[in-house]
């Protein structure tokens, strides 16, 4: 009789440590397991190089400046087209040889991956505006795929787009101010956030670069 009562007893406490093993565990576990998170990146936390001397000593609170710029369509693109958006930017030219058409190429690649998500968007700034007139943005958007809406080709004052790159962005070693002289080349990609937050930097030229940018879009997403 004692035996029998033991062996209900242990079927029990078998049935309960099942169950509790299966579900409780993981959401234990869940709970408990730190989530990852992407940095926020500013001036102090990026290469000195990369950055002015006017903003170098910011350590917290640093977003992307408003900009004013014009696009592939003639139109005027102002950071509320950008207002709740995660974006991708870059600094290219329509007439580069070297890094700028494989990061074209990457890009039309993430455009592809999101043409359908209507938080994300792309922006690219032509280092050579006095070249990059609104015609030829619009040719070369053609030729590359772009979709209008979902990537920004754009053009503008140089002073105004090489002090973004200084500023706000951090993705030229170059010095200068935009003088005549002064010139843009960077493989850089800069993910941003709905905060006009700067949350990661990679490599435009590297295909294997572009899985990393979508695992941290999605990190965004749910935030």
């Amino acid at each position: 009789m004692y035996l029998i009562e033991f062996f209900k007893k242990s079927k029990s406490t078998l049935i309960f440590l099942f169950f509790f093993t299966i579900i409780f565990l993981p959401v234990i576990y869940f709970m408990v397991t730190p989530k990852k998170k992407l940095p926020v990146y500013n001036p102090v936390d990026v290469n000195p190089l990369l950055v002015d001397d006017a903003v170098r000593h910011i350590s917290k609170d640093h977003k992307i400046a408003n900009f004013s710029l014009t696009n592939q369509n003639g139109l005027t693109i102002t950071q509320n087209d950008f207002e709740n958006k995660i974006y991708v930017a870059d600094f290219f030219f329509t007439r580069c040889q070297t890094i700028c058409p494989v990061m074209t190429i990457n890009m039309a690649e993430l455009q592809e991956h999101y043409k359908n998500d209507d938080e994300i968007k792309f922006l690219s700034h032509s280092v050579t505006p006095i070249m990059d007139s609104v015609s030829v943005l619009r040719a070369y958007a053609d030729k590359k795929g772009v979709i209008d809406g979902k990537w920004e080709i754009t053009t503008g004052d140089k002073k105004h787009i090489y002090e973004l790159a200084r500023k706000s962005y951090f993705a030229v070693l170059d010095e200068g101010d935009g003088g005549n002289q002064d010139f843009i080349h960077t493989e850089q990609f800069i993910l941003v956030d709905k905060k006009r937050q700067i949350r990661g930097f990679y490599d435009g030229t590297d295909k294997n670069e572009m899985q990393r940018i979508i695992d941290d879009i999605e990190l965004l997403k749910k935030e």
